[in-house]
């Protein structure tokens, strides 16, 4: 005799399984990290998201490639222990200046940032071509005017820039004590880049959303 509970039961485990089939191929498909709002505008019907891609994300956790967790959004990414094998030799042809690896990270480490901060703890003035560059390499984007005279534009981190590196979020960035042991700071550099960073260091913040 079939168990009548275990019957009702089918569709609604049916009914998770094509929703996450629907969830695995819209990632698959996707060039960019898709967000939980993404995906509920885009499959038909009401369903819960985050459920959906974590079960999907435990599906696929030992394989691999595994679901992922990008700032606010998911994609497929290789195994980290794989990623040797995707690895292949190739010219680089353009290089960031100092000027922008040193913007870039204070924007990274003091986020929001307006461009008078980022002057102010660099000690010179920054042009407007090294801040083109990280924009136009997706990696900064401008984000909302700050609530002080002038109303200043302020820069963030992107979603492409935590998943070039393999970040969840800025505050998996490395901390004072990495960078001090990695040999990347000296006395001149710790007390002009990072003045303050300690006291944000128990900070969230959140890249920049792209998609907005």
């Amino acid at each position: 005799m079939i168990d009548m509970q275990q019957d009702e039961e089918l569709p609604d485990i049916l009914a998770e399984f094509e929703q996450e089939r629907m969830v695995e191929a819209i990632l698959f498909a996707s060039a960019e990290p898709v967000t939980l709002n993404e995906l509920r505008i885009r499959i038909p019907y009401d369903f819960d998201a985050r459920a959906a891609i974590e079960r999907l994300a435990g599906r696929y956790a030992d394989r691999g490639v595994r679901v992922v967790k990008v700032g606010d959004a998911w994609a497929f990414r290789t195994a980290p222990d794989l990623g040797h094998l995707m690895k292949r030799e190739k010219m680089v042809t353009r290089r960031l200046s100092r000027a922008a690896l040193e913007t870039l990270a204070i924007i990274a480490y003091h986020q929001p940032a307006t461009r008078a901060d980022i002057e102010e703890i660099r000690g010179v003035s920054v042009s407007r071509g090294t801040l083109d560059q990280l924009i136009e390499i997706g990696w900064v984007g401008i984000g909302r005017r700050k609530k002080t005279p002038g109303r200043p534009a302020t820069f963030l981190v992107t979603r492409r820039f935590l998943d070039h590196f393999g970040l969840e979020s800025v505050s998996d960035l490395p901390g004072l004590k990495e960078l001090r042991e990695a040999g990347l700071l000296d006395g001149q550099a710790e007390e002009g880049f990072l003045s303050g960073l300690e006291s944000n260091s128990n900070d969230d913040g959140d890249a920049r959303d792209e998609s907005s």
